[in-house]
């Protein structure tokens, strides 16, 4: 089994990040369309993280793309242009039901990608309440992913270092992937300079 201690995003609008990545000492990478790639920017991303992926050089590191949500107009293009590729997996956001689980499996399938696993991101109340059932909607889901970002804003919470206001909301997630068996991971560290607080 692949190691996950560290899990690095890469805007895919950024060739240059794309490119170091091959270098960096990380387990997984995942590919971003998503949040971290401005709207006039996601075709031109896209073309970026299937350029990249195809081109491969990746050595050891785990490849998962982020694709917009099927709700979205970016979505579906998305899931065109990397279902063929060669990927760990494709991480679908703002998964908030078991519905939603089956319908963005069914536009991988559709896409050509029936064989790829998928990661799934926990990111709102509803999410929470029903990650339960989420994590073991599907025998492909590999892992879900904490949006603790999203998730705060949700709340109308804030940031606090010790996140108590989170507590409840990651242990839900820990508790449904265990059960599930499957890995989970926490939230971005946003303050990437910050070396002390990415540690704790």
């Amino acid at each position: 089994m692949i190691p996950r201690r560290s899990v690095l995003y890469l805007p895919g609008a950024n060739t240059r990040a794309l490119e170091k990545a091959r270098t960096l000492p990380c387990d997984s990478l995942i590919l971003d369309l998503e949040d971290a790639v401005a709207p006039a920017n996601k075709p031109a991303a896209r073309a970026n993280v299937a350029a990249a992926v195809s081109a491969g050089g990746y050595g050891y590191r785990e490849i998962v793309v982020r694709v917009n949500g099927l709700d979205t107009p970016w979505g579906q293009d998305d899931l065109q242009a990397i279902a063929s590729l060669d990927l760990a997996a494709v991480l679908f956001p703002k998964v908030d039901s078991v519905a939603a689980v089956q319908e963005l499996l069914a536009g991988l399938d559709a896409a050509g990608g029936d064989k790829l696993p998928v990661w799934l991101m926990i990111e709102s109340p509803a999410s929470i309440l029903n990650v339960p059932a989420i994590a073991c909607a599907s025998p492909r889901i590999d892992a879900l992913v904490a949006g603790t970002s999203d998730l705060v804003q949700a709340l109308r919470a804030r940031h606090t270092a010790g996140r108590e206001n989170l507590a409840f909301a990651l242990q839900q997630c820990v508790t449904a992937a265990r059960a599930a068996g499957i890995d989970v991971l926490d939230g971005v560290h946003l303050d990437f300079r910050n070396s002390d607080s990415f540690r704790q």
